[in-house]
Order: structure tokens, then sequence, then C-alpha cells
């Protein structure tokens, strides 16, 4: 279930970022965006998107431990604890 909404989160993401690339390149065409500002503008979405991906990331992170402790799994930690005693 994880996998496929993240198949369909990055789906949804490579279907954007096409979109957005080719409304960059009319708005070039019709001179109203430089170059440097398409540039500019590309880079900045580049960079909020890994942003947006550690976040998330984090967040199912948090959930699986959250659903971990909820059902009484052992973790490598408590596994390790345990080869110790």
């Amino acid at each position: 279930m994880i996998k496929e909404i993240l198949y369909t989160g990055l789906g949804g993401a490579i279907l954007l970022k096409e979109r957005v690339e080719e409304e960059i390149e009319k708005l070039q065409e019709k001179g109203k965006l430089s170059k440097e500002d398409a540039d500019a503008f590309i880079e900045k979405l580049k960079t909020r998107g890994e942003e947006e991906e550690e976040k998330i990331k984090t967040q199912i992170k948090e959930a699986l431990k959250e659903v971990i402790d909820e059902m009484g799994l052992a973790t490598k930690a408590d596994i390790e604890a345990l080869k110790e005693k």
C-alpha cells in the first residue's frame, strides 16, 4: 500500500514537472519569460521539491514507527538489546 502511494506521488510529480517545463517553454517562445528567469524558476522549484521530499520521508518514517509501536513489533534496537543480555 505504501509503495502504491509513493509511486502515485512520483508519477504525479513527474507529470507536473513535464507540464511546468512545457508552460515555461511556451512563455519563453512568446518572449514573456527570459531564459535566465526560467532557469531560476526551475531551480527554485527543484529545491522546494527536494525539501518537500525530505519532509514527506520524515513523516512516513514517523508514521511507520507509530504503526510498529502500536502493533508491538520488535525493532532492530529491541533485538540487539536482547542479544546483549
